[in-house]
C-alpha cells in the first residue's frame, strides 16, 4: 500500500497540514486565549507545500488551485508575523493595516 514514494510524500504534508491545528490548540490551552502560534504558520507552509507538490504529480487542478491559494495567504501572514516580531525586537511599535 505505501510502496509509492509520492503517496508517503502526500500522507507527510497532510500529517503536518493537519498536526498544525493541534500545535495552535495545545498553544491556545496553555495561554488561555484562543493565539495562533509561529509554529502554526511553519507547519501551513510546509503542510501546503507537500500537498502542492503532490498534488502538481497527480496533475489535479481543483487540488493545485486550492493548495496555491493557502500558500500565498500561509506566506503573507507568516511574512506580517515576522516583520511585527522584527519591529518589537528594535523597540518599535508594530505596524498595522
Amino acid at each position: 500500500m505505501f510502496s509509492n514514494g509520492w503517496l508517503i510524500f502526500g500522507l507527510v504534508g497532510q500529517t503536518v497540514f493537519t498536526a498544525r491545528f493541534l500545535l495552535q490548540w495545545f498553544y491556545s490551552e496553555q495561554k488561555g486565549q484562543s493565539v495562533i502560534p509561529m509554529a502554526f504558520w511553519y507547519a501551513s507552509v510546509t503542510g501546503g507545500f507537500f500537498l502542492f507538490c503532490y498534488a502538481c504529480h497527480k496533475e489535479d487542478p481543483v487540488f493545485i488551485t486550492g493548495q496555491t491559494g493557502g500558500l500565498l495567504i500561509y506566506l503573507r501572514n507568516l511574512q506580517m508575523r515576522l516583520r511585527e516580531k522584527k519591529e518589537l525586537a528594535n523597540g518599535s511599535t508594530p505596524t498595522v493595516s
